[in-house]
Formats: structure tokens, sequence, C-alpha cells
């Protein structure tokens, strides 16, 4: 009987045990996607700074809250962007004193004609006046300091006291105010000026609220208002000579030849216009 040879044991491969569903890594950020997402971050926050102006324009002591709703914004994006309200103002602030001070760098230097510099300075400031009145609303309330505000307006509160100096030296400035107060004066006139401009009371692109300083600087109205419609369609002063302005005499009103409305001229900070009288 023949014997059969050994069978030689197979190895059969041993199967691994079987592994969990893996969900495939997200794909890698593309630089287009960085890019947009860096985009709507700027945006937003360019959003949130522009409701806070307005709404701490509108009141000092406005909320995070306030302005959020403003901004249409959940309350946690504005702590994504600022580290709280301290932060928010502090950068209005420096956002608004950048302006103001790019504004100064660009003005052309003084030249001999005072009363055109004057216009030509409110015209430069006109386009940043909602960054100034920003500061000075922000003054009013407790998260800025007067001292700190008073830093940032400096430049060109200085520069409008050195026209303004200028212009009393050409005896074409007929005002026995000083140049400094003179400067706030105007500046608290010119405010309330953009305010009425924002209330719908009255349209202006600059050329009324010129007019109105230089006539509040002592410039006879016509005079005035042929000033600054020169100077913003040349840039500079015409040649004719300037006429001082007699003064008024007294409880009589002078009719200023610009375009701004009883309510605007008479608007001061809370302070209502006069009733009109009864027919």
């Amino acid at each position: 009987m023949t014997s059969r040879p050994a069978r030689t044991p197979t190895t059969r491969p041993r199967r691994s045990p079987a592994r969990p569903h893996e969900t495939p890594p997200p794909p890698a950020p593309t630089s287009t996607s960085t890019s947009a997402q860096r985009r709507d971050a700027r945006a937003t926050r360019a959003r949130i700074l522009d409701a806070a102006r307005r709404e701490l324009t509108r009141d000092p002591d406005s909320s995070l809250e306030d302005i959020a709703a403003a901004a249409g914004v959940a309350r946690r994006t504005v702590y994504v962007h600022f580290a709280g309200r301290a932060a928010l103002v502090e950068c209005l602030a420096a956002e608004a004193a950048e302006a103001i001070r790019r504004a100064v760098a660009g003005a052309p230097a003084p030249t001999p004609d005072a009363v055109a510099d004057l216009a030509r300075f409110v015209l430069m400031m006109w386009p940043v006046g909602d960054r100034y009145r920003t500061l000075i609303r922000l003054a009013r309330g407790q998260d800025l300091a007067r001292a700190r505000v008073d830093e940032l307006l400096t430049p060109a509160r200085d520069m409008a006291t050195r026209v303004f100096a200028h212009g009393r030296r050409q005896g074409v400035f007929q005002t026995t105010v000083p140049p400094d107060p003179l400067a706030r004066a105007i500046e608290a006139q010119l405010l309330a000026l953009l305010d009425c401009v924002d209330r719908g009371l009255c349209p202006d692109d600059g050329t009324g609220a010129a007019t109105a300083a230089l006539i509040a600087a002592g410039v006879a109205p016509d005079t005035a208002a042929a000033k600054v419609d020169h100077v913003r369609k040349t840039g500079s002063p015409p040649s004719p000579r300037l006429k001082p302005v007699p003064a008024p005499p007294s409880h009589s009103h002078m009719s200023a030849p610009n375009s701004l409305p009883p309510e605007a001229l008479w608007r001061r900070a809370d302070v209502p216009p006069p009733p009109r009288a009864r027919p």
C-alpha cells in the first residue's frame, strides 16, 4: 500500500480588523478663500465702526448692544473685533484723528489772503466734519478724556487760530474776539450746521458753511459769498481787494447771501430756533 505524502499546511493571510468609517480631512483653505474671509472681516469691522460713530454721535452713552444692532451684527461679533467698549472708542477716536490729520496735512500753504485761507480751511474740513463731531461728542461722555480729545484736535484748531490771527493783522476780520476763542466759536457753528445737514434741514456741500464762517469772522456778506465761490472753483483768491464790513447797528439782522435756512442759522447745541412770528 502506497503512502500519500503529507500535506503542507497552507498559511492563510489574517484579515485586519474592520476599521470604522473615516471622514476625509477638510480641504486646506486656498488663498482665494482666505482673502475673501479677510475682506469680509474688514467689511464687518468697518460697518461696526461706522455704526459706532453714528450711535455715539447721537448719544455718547450708547451701549455695545445699541452699536451692534445698528451695525446689523450680534454683540459677540463686536467682541471678535474689539476687546470691549473702551477699545472700540479708542479705535474710533484714532480713526477720526487720522482723517483730520490727513486733511490738515494736505492743506495748501498759507497765502497773503486770509479770507481765502479760511474758506479753504472750512471746505477742506467739511468732508471730515463727521469725524470731528464724533471727537467732540465723545468728550461729553465717560469714555474719552477731554484732554485726549483736545490733543487729537490740536492740528486743526492750531491751523484755524493761525488763519484768524493773520486775518486780524490784515484787518479783514472785523471782530474784537481774539483768534483762539473765535476759532472755537466758529468750530461750534460749523458742527451745528453739520447737524442741520444730517437732520435734513438744509443741503450743503460746505459752501454755505464756509460763507457763514466768513461772515461770522466779520467779512462782508457779499464778499464772503464771492470769495467762497471763487475758491471752490479755482482754489485761488480773486483779484479785487476785500471790502471791510461795516459794524451792524445793534439789534439788527444781516442778510447772509447763502442757502442756509433760518433754522440752520439759529441752530446751536441743545438750543431750538426762535419761534416764527405769526402772520
